[in-house]
């Protein structure tokens, strides 16, 4: 499932009142569950405000919501209330499994370290959390 925003071209994403950006994708920011609805505020607003409608999708949500999570996501999936991501957190380094909970916000990386993307999808498609 998508979530749709509305973005500034500057960075930064709408709030609930439609007149201040938010520096961060959080919970007082307009969501839209289609593209149509989200078109159609963008519309209505003042020609000063200059916006996109951005497509928020399971690989890219825990780079709007987990602040604290760096690097590139190669892949995620959603376990119970926990989104399991395969991360780089650097150009380079070695891939980590991260394991981000949606009640508390929080992300923990595991201690493992994997070479390649290729090495780090059986542990991956395998994961559990407790």
């Amino acid at each position: 499932m998508s979530i749709f925003a509305l973005q500034s071209a500057a960075g930064g994403f709408l709030d609930e009142n439609l007149e201040n950006f938010n520096k961060e994708f959080d919970e007082w920011c307009v969501q839209f569950g289609t593209f149509d609805d989200a078109n159609l505020i963008a519309e209505t607003l003042e020609s000063n405000k200059i916006v996109e409608i951005v497509e928020i999708t399971p690989l890219s949500y825990p780079k709007y919501f987990f602040h604290n999570l760096q690097g590139n996501i190669h892949a995620t999936r959603k376990l119970g209330d926990k989104i399991i991501c395969i991360v780089e957190p650097t150009m380079g380094a070695n891939f980590r499994i991260a394991v981000c909970d949606l009640k508390t916000k929080r992300v923990k990386l595991t201690q493992t370290r994997y070479r390649s993307a290729l090495s780090v999808e059986g542990t991956f498609a395998n994961f559990t959390v407790e």
